[in-house]
């Protein structure tokens, strides 16, 4: 019978007995783990400089050949890989139905205050009680916090891999590493029938002791831990939809090296981008291809994004495509599922300000439900939150500035001059009909928008938005 995998990842951490099992994994016929193999520091083993053939220098300039050796060894192969080795591999390996993936994990304050020990001692393998070394350690928090996030970013990244490519791994804990039967359980899953036996190991526990013998200050540090937010109670829910880079949406002006991120259609950026250019067209339709052209051929481009209160974005958003009725098909839905009383588009320019204040109200609620994932429609990028619009074009484009759009002309001025250019003034605001929200402006417009946008609201610290005058 073919085996299940023809390689392996053990993806772990420092101080969690990854040694420990990829002893036990050797002691196997037919598996060889070659240790930490992608260690920026070192390679294989503690203070190697070359595996199977391949140097330090020859692995950092090409990692993947080094990958290559090791699943073309006899047998079924792997090695070690933390969050903080050389991950240039991590993808190919998570994305390898034929890699076996181990995940093994500790206790974090048990991992981290071994790992202290350790680099206060110099001793990190211990195989005779005799070269034993103790110390007490000073809990750091800041430490601690910058030790824990590393860690969770790192399984967060491997936990959403295994979900998209439809793979699962063996997860096992420190304590596991104890247990004949779990440990028999993985040479099973890696298609290996013999026993794996934990004391085939040589190495021992380095730091058995209790926690009040290890750490100077025991109480101090259970305060310490007790402010961590392990359960992400102050986390804000995000139930908004992955976006694509918008990138068909940025624009460039045509005749000087500047880039507008647009996060919402604007009419005066798209005129002051015009007047930039020299009075030319701005470049539109990008893809990702001709626009990492375009930034190469442009040393020292600028790039700017305009940000707009929440409260304003949605009443940008309500007038110009649900009142024109350019979105007629949500128009109707508006008005048939979430109640809002919208007039004929063509009549939307008398609406009085009462009308149009319950409008844009029965909008805001809407956008809470669409913005948590609770309705059909779409989240469009009129009015998604600006935060996911951000996301979304980082992987093609980042702004240099990010404008507000209360002090627009002078965030512009700032860009024209970044790239060399002498200012141009913004073209004049337009009429906003049917009524100002200056004149509408209400605290429960106000509590609807901060609802419907919190993390907009946290992201880029949004007080309330103040009518003019």
């Amino acid at each position: 019978m073919s085996r299940p995998f023809d390689s392996f990842v053990l993806l772990a951490e420092m101080r969690t007995g990854s040694n420990l099992l990829e002893s036990l994994l050797n002691a196997l016929p037919g598996i060889a783990c070659h240790g930490e193999a992608f260690n920026r520091a070192h390679l294989g083993g503690q203070g190697g400089t070359a595996l199977l053939g391949v140097s330090i220098r020859e692995r950092d300039r090409d990692p993947f050949a080094l990958l290559h050796r090791i699943r073309e060894q006899p047998g079924l192969n792997g090695f070690r890989l933390f969050h903080d080795h050389d991950l240039r591999v991590l993808d190919t390996v998570l994305a390898d139905r034929r890699c076996a993936k181990i995940v093994l994990g500790r206790n974090p304050v048990d991992s981290w205050v071994s790992l202290q020990i350790a680099r206060r001692t110099r001793k990190w393998l211990m195989t005779d009680l005799r070269g034993r070394r103790n110390a007490r350690i000073e809990f750091d928090a800041a430490d601690f916090d910058a030790f824990l996030a590393a860690r969770a970013a790192f399984r967060a990244r491997i936990h959403r891999a295994l979900q998209v490519t439809g793979q699962t791994a063996f997860f096992l804990d420190y304590e596991d590493l104890r247990d004949a039967e779990i440990l028999s359980g993985l040479a099973a899953w890696l298609g290996h029938y013999g026993a794996l036996d934990a004391g085939a190991s040589r190495m021992v526990v380095q730091n058995p002791e209790p926690l009040a013998e290890k750490i100077a200050d025991l109480p101090g540090m259970a305060a310490d831990l007790a402010r961590i937010d392990y359960f992400g109670l102050s986390r804000l829910p995000n139930f908004e939809p992955r976006r694509g880079p918008a990138v068909s949406a940025v624009m460039a002006a045509a005749d000087a090296p500047v880039l507008w991120l647009p996060l919402a259609p604007e009419p005066r950026v798209e005129g002051w981008l015009t007047a930039l250019g020299g009075g030319g067209e701005p470049v539109r339709d990008f893809t990702r291809a001709s626009l990492e052209r375009w930034k190469s051929a442009r040393s020292g481009f600028r790039a700017v994004t305009v940000l707009r209160h929440p409260l304003e974005r949605a009443d940008r958003a309500f007038r110009e495509a649900i009142l024109t009725g350019r979105y007629a098909r949500i128009r109707r839905r508006l008005i048939r599922d979430h109640g809002v009383g919208l007039p004929d588009p063509a009549d939307a320019a008398g609406m009085t300000p009462g009308a149009y204040r319950a409008a844009l109200l029965g909008f805001l609620g809407f956008l809470k439900c669409n913005l948590n994932g609770q309705t059909s429609i779409r989240v469009d990028r009129r009015w998604c939150s600006q935060v996911a619009a951000l996301a979304a074009l980082a992987p093609a484009v980042l702004p240099d500035v990010i404008a507000r759009a209360d002090r627009l002309e002078e965030d512009l001025a700032h860009v024209a001059r970044g790239a060399g250019l002498s200012p141009v003034p913004l073209p004049a605001l337009e009429a906003t009909p049917p009524v100002p929200l200056a004149e509408i402006w209400g605290a429960d417009l106000e509590e609807a928008a901060r609802a419907a946008y919190p993390r907009d609201i946290a992201a880029f610290g949004f007080g309330r938005w103040h009518p003019e005058g």
